[in-house]
């Protein structure tokens, strides 16, 4: 059995590391190998660090309960800021230094913050214009740039200081014990969305330390196990994971998209937390590999791939894990039973011939992929099962704290969420009268359980809409349940698109279908109020070429190729128009559950792709539908009116 750091008589998050580094304080606890000079703590200097940064707050002015916002991104002084803020009794309001400025400070105004923590001068700069007609009474730059007794900010009539310096105060001082309790408010995170105002999700020190105590069921770290963390530690989803590994003694590696792939195969990681678009750009460059083959391999690797699919698809149905056959009979079980066994031989050969190599070129030691924030494409999760790369799928929300349920290794239904986990609660109701609905049928999905936050801060009213009397979150989401009890989700019930006959689509599992043509890198389904979806489509440009070469026919598109021209490009030819036509039927009618109503009927090709910089995706990686309608307005306008 593994061992496992009980932190169950925990009542505040800060005791964790207290208890973690008393047991095994002289393992790493948090690496950072691309900060200069590299950072590197151990579980009791990062408690040490945690202590002095506590106790520089009091010393500058942090009352108990006072509000401390926290806008900086990835590092181990982020940890040491948010641990050490709330180790000083004040509750944290996290998010990005490179979110919005008018964002920052609305949630600067908004959380009643009376503390600033920024990545550097720069985030601070964006800020400065209004932080005059704001109650920060002390600034603390995470950088150690100088301030000088003629800085700028002095006008402001606020306290600044670096990193350096508060750490320098703290260690002068006698850290005060705060009381805190489960019920003691310990974060503010503001939901960023895809839409409207963000509101503040109250998160107390008992919502997080559930999460903490109960994330045991899906991973077992031993003392010293790699982790690589590249999503926003400030996302609720990677902050409590982190959380539960470090309190578990893993070993906290920092990387960035830049470096992720080689920092796989360097530090090679036993554990990673990534949402849905990480672990598609994995296999996407797996697939390139694959596609960059001599002819001869290449088909030997469709081959033994299509094989492979064969026997873990039979192995499922006969394992009873097969979402799509949820009823099979005794009969169809031993048939799928046989066809497992009679392919069994030809996937080990695949295994030694292929997937170990794929495995090996990830770092070799990879135990458990964790997936969330988002939904799964079937053939993404279908391709990790296929080369023995479990993939955990999770499910929440930031107001849940997030995780209410997961896929565990022992029950890992593929296409599913997995179960409640402990103390957790699921419901289906119909969207308009919140009937309870049975088993299997689609509904509103609703949620309770001791993560459900406290509230929104300052808005009882959508704190009484969002939970209900009996403690009921309403997600938004639409899902079912399994006779086994696992959460199958289907989208959010405001992405649903209305069609002008009444009929209903969800786009992402039809997106999640389309996304599986090597010609199709990412696609957001169009259509409200239309007589049929449409489609934006963002074209792998590489497999393009690669194709046009192989059919002779002549592409030259760049990806930088301006918007005006495309029209008139060979992007446009009627080959590749017929080509995307027929990639969209077969994937879209290859789906579970097609109906003639989910065919695309129109689409249009754009070169620049859905992402943070250019705004279209938020930070975790989901598209800002609203945003991406808005910028194509025109376009998509112009597809329904011909």
């Amino acid at each position: 059995m593994t061992q496992f750091l009980d932190h169950t008589t925990a009542t505040a998050l800060p005791q964790i590391w207290q208890q973690t580094a008393q047991k095994i304080g002289d393992r790493v606890a948090l690496y950072d190998p691309h900060s200069q000079p590299e950072v590197k703590l151990t579980y009791q200097e990062l408690y040490a660090k945690l202590r002095d940064f506590a106790a520089g707050l009091q010393a500058a002015g942090v009352k108990p309960a006072s509000k401390v916002a926290l806008f900086a991104d990835n590092s181990p002084r982020w940890f040491v800021a948010d641990q050490g803020s709330i180790l000083a009794g004040a509750a944290n309001v996290v998010r990005s230094a490179q979110a919005d400025r008018d964002e920052l400070l609305y949630i600067l105004q908004d959380s009643d913050s009376q503390a600033l923590i920024v990545e550097n001068y720069k985030t601070l700069n964006k800020l400065k214009p209004d932080l005059d007609n704001l109650a920060i009474s002390l600034i603390i730059l995470l950088s150690d740039e100088e301030i000088t007794s003629n800085d700028a900010f002095k006008a402001l009539n606020v306290k600044i200081l670096n990193f350096g310096q508060l750490i320098d105060l703290g260690s002068q001082h006698e850290l005060q014990t705060i009381p805190q309790t489960l019920e003691t408010l310990a974060t503010l995170i503001y939901t960023s969305g895809t839409t409207g105002k963000p509101k503040g999700a109250m998160l107390s020190h008992g919502n997080v330390l559930h999460q903490v105590n109960s994330f045991f069921v899906i991973l077992q770290p031993t003392p010293g196990d790699r982790v690589l963390s590249i999503l926003p530690s400030w996302h609720a989803y990677e902050r409590t994971c982190e959380y539960y590994l470090l309190s578990q003694g893993s070993t906290l590696i920092y990387t960035n998209i830049r470096n992720f792939k080689l920092d796989l195969k360097e530090y090679q990681p036993k554990y990673m937390v990534g949402v849905p678009r990480l672990w598609e750009s994995l296999y996407e460059g797996i697939q390139k590999q694959l596609r960059d083959q001599r002819e001869n391999l290449r088909k030997i690797s469709t081959f033994f791939l299509e094989q492979s699919e064969r026997y873990i698809l039979a192995k499922r149905i006969a394992d009873n894990l097969s979402l799509d056959h949820l009823h099979a009979t005794a009969l169809e079980r031993i048939s799928a039973r046989l066809q497992a066994l009679v392919l069994a031989p030809l996937h080990a050969i695949a295994d030694r011939v292929i997937y170990q190599k794929i495995r090996e070129g990830l770092g070799g030691e990879l135990r458990v992929l964790v997936s969330g924030g988002g939904s799964l494409a079937r053939h993404i999760d279908t391709f990790y099962e296929i080369v023995d790369i479990p993939v955990l799928v999770g499910y929440g929300l930031t107001e849940t704290s997030p995780v209410t349920n997961v896929r565990t290794l022992e029950h890992n239904l593929r296409g599913s969420s997995g179960r409640p986990i402990a103390h957790t609660e699921n419901r289906i109701v119909n969207p308009d009268s919140y009937q309870d609905l049975p088993a299997e049928q689609p509904g509103l999905v609703l949620l309770r359980g001791p993560q459900i936050m406290q509230g929104y801060y300052k808005q009882p009213e959508a704190t009484a809409k969002a939970i209900d009397r009996d403690g009921w979150f309403n997600s938004g989401d639409l899902g079912w349940i399994t006779p086994q009890g696992d959460l199958v989700i289907t989208g959010r019930a405001k992405d649903t698109i209305v069609l002008s006959n009444g009929e209903n689509i969800e786009p992402q599992p039809i997106e999640d279908a389309c996304v599986r043509s090597p010609y199709i890198d990412q696609i957001m389904l169009i259509g409200q109020d239309q007589k049929a979806i449409g489609a934006l489509i963002v074209p792998n440009l590489e497999a393009l070429k690669q194709w046009a070469k192989a059919k002779s026919i002549e592409f030259t598109v760049s990806a930088d190729q301006s918007p005006e021209t495309l029209p008139q490009s060979d992007l446009y030819s009627k080959p590749v128009l017929d080509l995307f036509r027929q990639e969209l039927a077969r994937e879209v009618k290859n789906r579970p559950g097609y109906r003639a109503d989910d065919q695309i009927k129109v689409f249009a090709l754009i070169l620049e792709p859905f992402s943070q910089e250019n705004g279209m995706m938020t930070q975790t990686l989901k598209i800002k539908r609203p945003v991406v309608t808005e910028r194509y307005r025109d376009m998509i306008d112009g597809l329904f009116d011909k």
